[in-house]
């Protein structure tokens, strides 16, 4: 058993601290806002994700998680500090490193015995230094110490798993020793681990989610393609998927990339190339279609209501950036709610568990409590985000509801042919032809 102790209860904090009290250490999870503290003691979640209502409730019982505002309490007994707070970018993409150094200097001003100090917020490379350098300049009498970068790759909606099972720990240090301290407390996980430097190591996130987001930004400029040429993206992706060296993950076109890490992780990426002189032009262009392509559910509801939206009424089923999460960072619900509310329309929506942050964003779109409230009397419907609920809902009962059977599926997820079937007019994304020929059920048959 091990000591641990996390600054910061977002995603990655409380979750991490959680699962690593699960795997039998001691945790104290800190975080300076006393309302969080206040409400995680009486087992109220600031975020929502999967199972870990339970986690915390079934560790905190154990005695192997506890939560406090103090550091000094925190760090009594820890061996390892993990750094897990929030870096938020500027316009420009700059990561605003103001909680990191306000956790550092608060380490330091504590601190009475070693410490392994391991960074697990997504931080611009080389912080791994300047958090060393703050902590020799603040208490140049400071005991031993270590600094270890240990990127986190959790997928909100996912964490735990993502967490328990991860496929590979990148750990980077100038102390070979400290990072395979931090090694051993994730030997349980039976993952790879790559010990590396701290740049390095600290660069591998940046262009991990990069990658990612390319991925996203091609497959969508493909959709655009296929739509001009009659072609279906959604079968164009299966093909290209089938070669091992592509793979089929990330290649789901619709309505672009959000969050808290895609958007913010890019433009840092970004950042830090031009000032060091160099020219990001393919990562420009992954910002760029993604942009233009959180614009196509408003393209698509004008192709089949027309161009004026004047007093329409338009619902939007799904609000968070992602199924399984409550988090609209960045989400391309904002935006497309903010255009249809510019063009005069009147916009209604409904999501399982983002309401409650989405009414703060959008106050202007009215909220109710299941897809077929948003659906009476509606003019179009465009599925944002893919919940499961929204999968197999009752498309009669739905026809019979809105005052024009107009469907816009911004994620794919309905068979063209049977949503005409029923009357609606529809349109997804790159989907050519549209289905007009074999339902994705013959399809599947095909390829079995």
């Amino acid at each position: 058993m091990k000591n641990i102790t996390i600054v910061g209860v977002g995603y990655v904090g409380l979750v991490s601290g959680t699962c690593f009290a699960d795997l039998g250490n001691h945790v104290t999870c800190l975080d300076i806002n006393e309302e969080r503290i206040a409400n995680l003691k009486q087992g109220i979640m600031p975020i929502y994700e999967m199972g870990l209502e339970g986690l915390v409730e079934h560790n905190v019982k154990a005695g192997r998680l506890e939560f406090t505002t103090s550091y000094e309490d925190a760090l009594k007994e820890a061996e390892f500090v993990f750094i897990a707070v929030g870096t938020p970018s500027d316009e420009d993409g700059q990561a605003d490193l103001r909680y990191v150094r306000s956790a550092i200097e608060s380490i330091a001003d504590v601190m009475d015995h070693p410490l392994v100090i391991v960074n697990k917020s997504t931080v611009p490379v080389g912080t791994g230094d300047w958090v060393a350098n703050i902590i020799h300049q603040r208490r140049p009498d400071a005991p031993e110490f270590s600094v270890v970068s240990c990127p986190e790759f959790l997928r909100e909606g996912t964490a735990i798993r993502d967490f328990m099972n991860p496929d590979r720990i990148v750990l980077g240090s100038t102390d070979r020793e400290a990072a395979e301290k931090v090694a051993q407390i994730h030997l349980p996980l039976r993952s790879t681990i790559m010990i590396t430097d701290l740049r390095t190591a600290e660069m591998i996130k940046y262009a991990s989610n990069a990658f990612l987001a390319t991925k996203i930004s091609f497959i969508n400029e493909i959709s655009n393609v296929c739509e001009a040429l009659g072609a279906d993206v959604t079968e164009v992706a299966y093909g290209m998927g089938l070669d091992k060296r592509i793979g089929h993950h990330f290649l789901n076109a619709g309505l672009g990339w959000g969050g808290s890490c895609f958007p913010k992780d890019v433009k840092a990426l970004v950042y830090m190339a031009d000032t060091e002189n160099q020219h990001p032009r393919l990562l420009h262009a992954v910002i760029d279609v993604n942009a233009y392509q959180r614009l196509a559910a408003i393209r698509k509801t004008q192709e089949l209501l027309g161009d004026d939206l004047t007093g329409k009424t338009i619902g939007l089923l799904g609000l968070a950036f992602k199924p399984s999460t409550d988090d609209m960072r960045d989400a391309p619900a904002i935006e497309i709610a903010g255009h249809l509310l510019q063009a005069g329309a009147t916009v209604r929506a409904y999501d399982p568990v983002a309401m409650p942050n989405a009414r703060q964003l959008l106050p202007e779109v009215t909220m109710l409590d299941n897809a077929y409230a948003v659906a009476e009397g509606a003019d179009a419907l465009i599925l944002v985000t893919e919940w499961n609920e929204f999968k197999n809902l009752d498309f009669a009962r739905v026809k019979k509801l809105m005052s024009t059977p107009i469907l816009v599926d911004g994620r794919n997820v309905y068979d063209p042919a049977t949503v005409r079937a029923a009357g609606f007019k529809y349109r997804g994304i790159g989907r050519g032809y549209n289905g007009e020929g074999m339902t994705n059920e013959e399809n599947d048959k095909l390829r079995k």
